[in-house]
C-alpha cells in the first residue's frame, strides 16, 4: 500500500509544471522561437514559419479550453478574417512530453484529417510559450495575433466575445 502511495506521489510530482502566475501583457513582445509538430506530423516551428506575414494563435494551455477556442475558430470562419490561424496546444511537463504520441492520437480522433495541418502541437517548448502568456488556472484560450516579425499585437485571454472577434477582425483588416 506504502509504495503505491509514493509511485502515485512521484507520478502526480512529475505531472506538475511550473507555478501558477500571470504574466504581464506580451503587447509589443516578440514570441518565443518554438517547436511543434502539426497533427498531421509536419515540424513547424513558430513563429519563424510565418515570417513576413500575420498570423494568428490559438493557444490552449489544458483541455478544457477547446471550447473556448471552438468558438473563436467558428467565429473567424463567419466573418472570414483574413489571416493564417493555428491553433496550438501547448502542455508543459515532462509526463505529457512522454505521452506526446498518444496525446495527438487522441486529438486526431475529433479532427478531420483535413484540418490536422492547422493544429501544432507543442510539449518540449511549451514553457516559454507559457512564460509570455501567464500560467493562470482557465479554460480560456489564449488569443494571439503575431505581425509579420513575430511581436504580439492583440491579445485577448477573457474568453471568447462577439465583440473582441470584431476587434481583432478590424485590426487584422487594418494590417493590409
Amino acid at each position: 500500500m506504502r509504495r503505491g502511495l509514493v509511485v502515485s506521489l512521484l507520478f502526480v510530482a512529475a505531472c506538475g509544471s511550473a507555478p501558477v502566475e500571470p504574466a504581464p501583457s506580451p503587447l509589443g513582445r516578440s514570441f518565443p522561437a518554438v517547436v511543434g509538430t502539426s497533427l498531421s506530423g509536419d515540424t513547424v516551428r513558430l513563429p519563424q514559419d510565418f515570417a513576413g506575414k500575420p498570423v494568428l494563435l490559438l493557444v490552449g494551455f489544458v483541455q478544457n479550453a477547446q471550447f473556448d477556442l471552438d468558438r473563436w475558430l467558428f467565429g473567424l470562419l463567419q466573418a472570414g478574417t483574413p489571416v493564417a490561424v493555428r491553433e496550438v496546444p501547448t502542455i508543459e511537463g515532462l509526463v505529457p512530453g512522454m505521452f506526446a504520441g498518444m496525446i495527438d492520437e487522441g486529438m486526431r480522433g475529433g479532427i478531420p484529417s483535413e484540418d490536422w495541418g492547422s493544429v501544432v502541437t507543442v510539449y518540449d517548448d511549451a514553457e516559454p510559450i507559457a512564460d509570455l502568456l501567464g500560467r493562470a488556472p482557465t479554460s480560456n484560450g489564449r488569443i494571439v495575433l503575431l505581425d509579420a516579425q513575430g511581436v504580439v499585437v492583440w491579445f485577448h485571454d477573457r474568453g471568447y466575445s462577439a465583440g473582441k472577434l470584431k476587434e481583432l477582425d478590424d485590426f487584422v483588416r487594418a494590417m493590409k
